[in-house]
């Protein structure tokens, strides 16, 4: 445990469920191996040691404790019965390892995490960092959030809450997620050669890509209305739609949704579900546009990764996605539900190859200068060193 002053290293728990892997656990992966050991000593914990996110930390070589948790809130519709167990199994267990691990701070990260974590970081005495990557309405960030959070982070400007039921003045960061700059650039014709021959398609044809968790805000299924009128309107040129992610445990399926519509439409050459694939640059690098009809997405992840990688963006004039795109120079934005506006832009840049070069080129050019891991995490700890300097609560372990 850490005194504040710089003594010892600040002792950080991450802690996550377990049973998927999106782009908060990516984003928290990548602040986790860059913080400075001198400084920050960081413990991921999984409730869930054998599930979908320690065979992914695996693969990466990340170490992590596991702490299985059998009652948990959920994130949403929680009964008196919920936090009965909570109250009598759950919290007990959680107060136990955070002060026996004598952490300094809780660093949450997703809803779950933020309404378990958060109450027990609290109530055992550890400072609680609470990282906002979703809704700007989400009820937990406006109430229960402003109420126990030492320090609130959002992803971008349009995250912050809306309302908290108590002043974030002086507690509240935007900072946005971090991104390494890749050290070499896939081979363009050799990743989409290689996709292409992997679907059983001519040379000729152009990828338009959806990437990311397949959830409500991410609009998955307007993505194959997209494909299908631009298929429809532009038969000359001949493209597929790739839909690279998965459902994540718990939610509504909206592969077997996609599956179900792309039957009803005929669209079974045109549209590919592709699954959850990683590493993804070199499907990045294999499409011509990423399309990102997302709405209130608060800063995704791969907008951001094809700009490193020159992919062209066209993307939903909505959530954070203006922070990151500049229209017409940097990528292109739409209005949000709306096939037909995403129709022309697409059509530019898949028939003005020189339209294609400058935008592919600005987008990389902006994204080194913009982005990048050492800034995010020079920022997070400066937020930890802030929290332990404030006026202090009971300390773990004391």
């Amino acid at each position: 445990m850490s005194d504040g002053a710089g003594q010892e290293p600040i002792r950080v728990c991450f802690p996550f469920v377990g049973d998927d892997v999106g782009g908060s656990h990516i984003s928290a992966l990548k602040l986790i191996q860059n913080l400075d050991r001198s400084r920050v000593e960081p413990v991921l914990v999984l409730q869930e040691p054998t599930g979908p996110l320690a065979t992914f930390l695996q693969r990466q070589g990340q170490p992590f404790t596991g702490l299985p948790l059998s009652k948990t809130l959920p994130a949403k519709g929680t009964s008196l019965g919920d936090i009965a167990n909570y109250l009598t199994t759950t919290l007990p267990c959680m107060l136990r390892f955070i002060r026996e691990q004598r952490f300094d701070i809780v660093h949450t990260n997703d809803g779950r995490t933020h309404v378990n974590w958060g109450i027990a970081a609290r109530l055992a005495g550890a400072r609680l960092v609470w990282h906002h990557r979703g809704d700007p309405d989400a009820k937990g960030a406006n109430v229960l959030g402003p109420l126990i959070a030492d320090r609130m982070v959002t992803v971008s400007r349009f995250s912050r809450p809306k309302h908290p039921i108590r002043s974030l003045n002086g507690r509240l960061s935007v900072i946005h997620s971090p991104f390494d700059h890749p050290s070499a650039i896939p081979d363009r014709a050799a990743a989409k050669a290689a996709l292409l021959d992997e679907l059983g398609l001519e040379p000729g044809t152009r990828v338009l890509s959806f990437i990311g968790g397949l959830i409500e805000r991410k609009r998955p299924l307007l993505f194959i209305d997209i494909i299908e009128r631009f298929a429809r309107e532009y038969p000359q040129i001949p493209i597929v739609g790739c839909v690279f992610g998965i459902s994540p445990a718990g939610s509504q399926d909206f592969e077997a949704a996609a599956m179900a519509r792309c039957a009803e439409r005929g669209l079974g050459r045109t549209v590919r579900l592709m699954g959850f694939r990683s590493p993804i640059e070199p499907f990045l690098a294999a499409t011509d546009v990423l399309v990102v009809p997302a709405v209130g997405e608060p800063f995704g992840r791969t907008l951001i990764e094809a700009m490193f990688l020159g992919t062209p963006v066209v993307a939903t004039d909505h959530g954070g996605n203006p922070e990151a795109i500049e229209n017409g120079r940097t990528g292109f934005l739409v209005a949000p539900e709306d096939t037909g506006g995403f129709m022309q832009p697409l059509w530019r840049l898949l028939s003005d190859p020189l339209l294609w070069t400058r935008i592919s080129q600005t987008a990389r050019d902006q994204a080194f200068v913009s982005y990048g891991t050492d800034r995010h995490v020079e920022s997070v700890t400066e937020i930890y060193e802030g929290v332990l300097h404030s006026p202090s609560r009971h300390r773990p372990g004391a």
